[in-house]
């Protein structure tokens, strides 16, 4: 399956110099995907703020980091599970929760909390319980499981969700200054090694289905979604730390998430620049008969690419073993940048780095504002945003929520969920830090500027609230069609609020996420920026 305009399928076949065969076809669908490369966005992304004398790491990575004393930092990210969770709420939300935790452990971080911010459909319609329950219920079931506190979030409806509920989930964790791990691919010779669990068909093409609007056979759509296991991802976060504290046995490690072997080939491949020789057929599989295409393209869950330093490799694999996990040599670093792929010593495909990674399409799309009559009568602001006179189960429903997740576990969360800020201990120092997360979709959907801009205020706001400053942000920018010109300048003029109000208050953007065609049969949801704000707490104070 190609989603590739006639115009992208040209400029492959120009970077090649020849057709791309199937599998060639299917890797650069989703690579180019907007999910992937971010080729609609990229243009305004740049305008943020993204440093002070705290950042470790900025945006490019799994997830940002900021140094927060003692030799000790904080990784932390938020990202959309938008179109999964309304597809199978229950796993879509599931993997979301999954997805964010190994991108903070793959930098090297133990995750200690995680909040989320969820989006529905009017309270009345006939799929919004249905929904909601199954969502939170994904959210529990994981990250109950994994054992990392969901110590906040919010909870808000408006009819522009019935069709594209929004599922954003942000996590934070705690890492020493002397383990930072990158997604970089470096040394050849070194072993490629996939570890963690086997190979599915679930998933496949789910890049490409966050890519996409969602039309009424959008229940069709349920393969694209995958299938978590949390007691894997506990083990697997457990081996991945163990194995960190092996001095220099990991060159570089990533997380394979959207488009799975594919993108974590690649992207590991653009950081260093080198290339890698993958092995198809020595990938552990736990379906008969995959084609190396499915393998390419499957986004089966809990697994993760490592580069290890040569000769390294039993070390290792006697910790995932221990663990019970595959662990896997898959292929090895090659100086030449491309991937080449082999399937029983058959090559299948043999794709050059660059033109997949850093040459993938940028778009400067149309951008035109609204009519603000015909805006606002398409799409009225609705009052009381987050429902607070809808009950469940004989709880308003913000309680209701919080009270499926543990926000306990772990013994460091000093304020749990429904205050302005969550607050949570860092054993390793004694440092309280506050984390907040907050939307203005009503706001951002009369002006995006001003609401985007207000989001950020009002969420620092929230962290003065129980007495911290900000360290820095992370944002799930959720939109639209960006093919639809007016849906372009919300987005746009959204972007020049959160950076002039990051600049306005010395707040860094670290990491984050851009959800864009959030759109059912023509209709888009309201511009909804989501921040997830983290400062250190000066003076605890009760919120």
């Amino acid at each position: 399956m190609s989603t590739l305009t006639q115009q992208e399928h040209q400029k492959v076949v120009q970077s090649l110099g020849r057709e791309p065969n199937e599998v060639e076809l299917g890797i650069f669908s989703v690579m180019w995907s907007e999910h992937c490369c971010y080729k609609s966005s990229k243009m305004y992304l740049k305008n943020f703020p993204t440093k002070s004398p705290r950042v470790l790491q900025g945006p490019g990575e799994n997830a940002g980091i900021i140094d927060i004393g003692d030799g000790l930092a904080i990784a932390f990210k938020i990202e959309s599970h938008n179109h999964p969770s309304f597809i199978e709420p229950y796993q879509g939300a599931a993997t979301g929760v999954g997805g964010i935790l190994r991108d903070i452990f793959t930098m090297g971080a133990r995750p200690i909390a995680s909040l989320n911010s969820l989006h529905f459909g009017s309270p009345d319609h006939p799929r919004t319980h249905y929904l909601l329950r199954g969502v939170v219920a994904g959210i529990g079931g994981y990250g109950n499981a994994v054992g990392v506190p969901m110590v906040g979030g919010e909870v808000r409806f408006d009819p522009c969700y019935n069709g594209n509920i929004l599922v954003n989930a942000f996590t934070i964790g705690i890492l020493r200054h002397d383990r930072i791990f990158r997604g970089i691919a470096k040394g050849v010779g070194n072993p490629v090694i996939l570890v963690g669990s086997k190979t599915g068909r679930d998933g496949i093409h789910g890049a490409t289905m966050a890519s996409d609007v969602f039309a009424a056979e959008s229940e069709l759509k349920r393969p694209t979604v995958q299938v978590g296991d949390p007691f894997t991802e506990k083990k697997l976060m457990e081996a991945c730390l163990e194995a960190f504290e092996l001095n220099d046995a990991i060159v570089g490690i990533q997380d394979m998430g959207a488009a799975g072997f594919t993108c974590s080939t690649f992207e590991m491949s653009a950081r260093g620049g080198v290339g890698m020789e993958l092995w198809i057929d020595k990938i552990p599989l736990r379906e008969t008969k995959m084609t190396p295409y499915e393998i390419m393209l499957s986004e089966s869950q809990e697994r993760m690419l490592l580069v290890a330093k040569k000769g390294r490799e039993e070390e290792l694999r006697k910790i995932f073993e221990k663990w019970e996990l595959e662990f896997a040599v898959v292929g090895k670093v090659i100086a030449e940048k491309k991937v080449v792929g082999r399937f029983h010593a058959e090559k299948v495909f043999d794709l050059p780095v660059d033109p997949l990674t850093d040459g993938a399409p940028v778009y400067e799309r149309p951008v035109h504002p609204p009519q603000k009559t015909a805006y606002s009568a398409r799409h009225p602001v609705i009052e009381g945003k987050s429902a607070p006179h809808q009950q469940l189960e004989g709880l308003p429903i913000q309680e209701w929520v919080w009270r499926q997740y543990d926000y306990s576990v772990g013994t460091n969360t000093v304020i749990g969920p429904g205050k302005s800020a969550a607050v949570i201990r860092v054993k390793e120092n004694g440092k309280l830090l506050a984390l907040a997360v907050h939307s203005r979709a009503d706001l951002c959907h009369v002006d995006p500027y001003q609401g985007a801009f207000q989001t950020v205020m009002e969420s620092k706001e929230k962290l003065a609230k129980v007495g911290a400053a900000p360290l820095g942000l992370t944002n799930c920018l959720n939109f639209g069609n960006p093919e639809n010109p007016e849906v372009m300048w919300q987005f746009k003029e959204a972007c020049r609020g959160l950076a002039d109000a990051c600049r306005q208050g010395d707040i860094p953007v670290v990491s984050g996420n851009v959800s864009f065609y959030n759109e059912t049969d023509g209709e888009n949801i309201k511009p909804t920026p989501v921040i997830a704000m983290v400062g250190i707490v000066e003076k605890l104070c009760a919120a």
